[in-house]
């Protein structure tokens, strides 16, 4: 036991990074410790860790989605702009059937054809972000009754006095770390993420795994979308515009690799944690956005520097 404890800073640097953030925040506003806050801090982020679960499929496989931004801003419209036409579940059926066909052809392209996933990710955020445009008209759709639609369930509702969108979170990120850990598909992302050529030997489609790990990416920001349009009611054409940085940074601030074969859902969620808290801690505290850019890049850089020690064993190795 005390020998886990002692490697708990090398194996988990952000997890510590993140209690001394909290502990620090506490000392100037003790309101951040508050269940409620902490309950309102990840509530604010649950759209953002959404995505990062199904984006962390894709970076231990090796690559890298940047399209999820554009593609929430266009699932949302969708949602939105079908709800009071279609009703709401065929609103969804139709923003999931569209995430299920943008990411079958971003795995396509990546897995099949060989291509860069920045670049092609890259392209069908344009192409996604112009559709998301045009599909708005220039004009702000919404729901007419929205406190009168069920839908709203997801988004602004309430079960045993925590957010529908935290408990969503929670059940998204337990089964995606049963996916990740204890299927063999799972297992098949890390390996390819590691070694694909070896991966390929040991009888692992590689391609096929990489193709479903941007279905999974492209799934989640569907979940993601129904979350957030459920909790506006109305859609922005640019409502995920940006958000690709932020998922890609908690991923990465967690200690997922970009070069692939290392992290995990549990790894991401502290990354999401960590963000939330941040973000929350230097608006409790009344920093002007310039000062809150500042801070957040500092703490990222912080935590690249702590995972790089906790894995080489000296920051200068």
């Amino acid at each position: 036991m005390l020998a886990d404890l002692k490697a708990l800073p090398r194996r988990y640097p952000v997890f510590i990074l993140l209690a001394a953030l909290l502990l620090a925040a506490s000392l100037v506003t003790p309101a951040i410790l508050s269940l409620e806050n902490i309950i309102t801090a990840i509530r604010q982020y649950s759209v953002v860790g959404i995505m990062a679960l199904g984006v962390t499929f894709v970076v231990i496989a090796g690559r890298v989605d940047v399209s999820i931004g554009s593609l929430l801003s266009v699932l949302v419209v969708v949602i939105i702009s079908l709800h009071d036409k279609v009703g709401p579940v065929m609103a969804m059926c139709a923003g999931v059937s569209i995430a299920v066909v943008v990411g079958a052809v971003n795995g396509f392209l990546v897995a099949y054809l060989r291509l860069n996933s920045l670049i092609v990710t890259l392209g069908t955020l344009t192409a996604l972000q112009g559709v998301a445009n045009v599909a708005s008209a220039g004009i702000l759709n919404q729901v007419m009754e929205p406190e009168a639609s069920w839908f709203k369930v997801f988004g602004r509702s309430f079960f045993l006095n925590v957010p529908v969108s935290v408990w969503i979170f929670g059940v998204m990120a337990l089964v995606s770390a049963l996916v990740l850990g204890r299927t063999n598909f799972g297992r098949s992302v890390r390996a390819v993420g590691g070694n694909e050529l070896a991966s390929v030997f040991s009888s692992i489609n590689a391609r096929a795994t990489i193709f479903m790990t941007f279905v999974i990416a492209s799934l989640l920001t569907a979940v993601a979308a129904i979350v957030f349009a459920s909790y506006a009611m109305a859609a922005p054409y640019n409502s995920g515009v940006g958000l690709e940085m932020t998922v890609l940074a908690s991923i990465f601030l967690g200690g997922t690799s970009i070069g692939g074969g290392v992290g995990g859902i549990g790894r991401t969620v502290i990354g999401v944690a960590v963000l939330a808290f941040v973000a929350n801690g230097m608006i409790l505290v009344g920093m002007p956005i310039q000062a809150q850019w500042l801070i957040s890049c500092i703490i990222i850089i912080t935590a690249v520097l702590l995972d790089t020690y906790a894995r080489r064993g000296t920051i200068l190795a």
